[in-house]
């Protein structure tokens, strides 16, 4: 007899893993692809193999279990960036819902949604100028982002110089955090 359960998890377009104690118990195949391992190289592991470094997996960890604590809530929501087995750095909308209130990381739903463009608001930035930050963010030079969006070198040098302005930086290692910074702010809002 077919599992129509099993089925339906494993099968669902939205990238869900299911966590007890932070360690990743199972996942759906949306979840591995959105992440570029194989399920292999994720299960019963920490889930801070996904993220881009200790600090905010520690600052994530401690944020969801105080609300989930204080506010005696089952659902937790945030915007945070994550990290690609290849390195590369996105933006993503995060749920989860606990199912044991009383120890909520023991046993915890989780499903994650791909932002493609950073949140930019505060600084009003055009839509070319929100793609060129999430590319700087994971670190491509001016000469790689061009040929990425097949512009040449020196648009991007303005784009960028623009960006530095509008973001009151100087260096590129300034405009990179400040672009983090930003969006793990205001995903407290």
């Amino acid at each position: 007899m077919m599992n129509y359960n099993k089925l339906a998890f494993d099968f669902c377009p939205a990238p869900i893993v299911v966590l007890s104690n932070r360690c990743m118990m199972e996942m759906n195949v949306a979840f591995t692809n959105l992440f570029g391992y194989t399920r292999e190289e994720l299960i019963e592991q920490s889930i801070v193999k996904i993220f881009p470094s200790i600090e905010d997996y520690e600052k994530v960890g401690d944020d969801a279990l105080q609300s989930l604590m204080l506010k005696k809530s089952h659902f937790y929501s945030d915007h945070r960036f994550m990290q690609h087995k290849n390195g590369e750095l996105f933006w993503t909308h995060t749920h989860g819902q606990t199912l044991t209130p009383e120890d909520p990381f023991k046993l915890m739903v989780w499903h994650f949604e791909r932002q493609d463009q950073v949140v930019t608001s505060k600084y009003k930035l055009t839509k070319r100028e929100a793609e060129i930050t999430q590319l700087i963010v994971n670190g491509f030079t001016c000469k790689e982002i061009a040929r990425k969006l097949d512009l040449s070198h020196r648009t991007i040098e303005v784009h960028k110089a623009n960006l530095m302005k509008k973001l009151g930086v100087r260096t590129k290692a300034e405009l990179t955090s400040k672009i983090i910074i930003q969006e793990k702010n205001y995903a407290h809002i």
